[in-house]
């Protein structure tokens, strides 16, 4: 992360420091771990119709409620849990949501009980690259994140259409998406 706010930066990270903070440090780095890939993904589900910085801004709450975002005690949330954390100001409070989230958890967990490690699920749509963006404009989707939408769909996760999909795969970094003048183009590039 730079402090220097001079550096030139994609667009939407240029107003509120948390977002520059994110952007400087996270965002589009290629994540390799599974668990992380997993908090993320469930992350931009719960980013559905509201701005990023929101759910940056109750990150650590997200954290504390959801027991770290450890999916094997994710898994075993009950209904009580579902009461909780409708109650918890802290994250965004929408039972489809939070739902979604338990049953994601049960979902990776399966899958690891199968054998199947969700950091490899989640590369193996690119072979395991790093894609570049053409660095100019917005996309929403891309025929890849409809694929990985509907995989994802069809193994029951919730929250994981094209365009949700598509902001989860910028987020870490299974594509490149800094625009070409922002100075982490070429230091996520390196990352790859």
């Amino acid at each position: 992360m730079s402090d220097d706010l001079s550096l030139p930066r994609c667009s939407w990270a240029l107003g509120d420091p948390l977002n520059r903070t994110y952007h400087d440090a996270e965002w589009g780095a290629p994540q390799r771990d599974g668990r992380m890939l997993w908090e993320m993904l469930m992350l931009e589900g719960f980013q559905a119709g509201l701005a990023w910085i929101i759910i940056l801004r109750k990150r650590e709450a997200f954290r504390e409620a959801f027991a770290g975002f450890d999916p094997a005690k994710v898994a075993k949330f009950g209904e009580a849990d579902v009461e909780r954390l409708m109650g918890d100001a802290g994250i965004v409070r929408a039972r489809a949501k939070i739902e979604a989230t338990i049953r994601g958890a049960q979902i990776y967990c399966e899958m690891a009980a199968n054998g199947e490690d969700f950091a490899d699920f989640c590369w193996s749509f690119t072979g395991g690259k790093v894609l570049t963006g053409e660095g100019h404009g917005w996309v929403a989707s891309t025929p890849l994140s409809e694929q990985i939408s509907k995989e994802m769909k069809r193994r029951g996760f919730k929250f994981v259409g094209p365009t949700i999909v598509y902001a989860w795969m910028q987020a870490v970094g299974i594509v490149n998406d800094h625009s070409v003048e922002c100075f982490r183009r070429e230091e996520v590039a390196r990352l790859a």
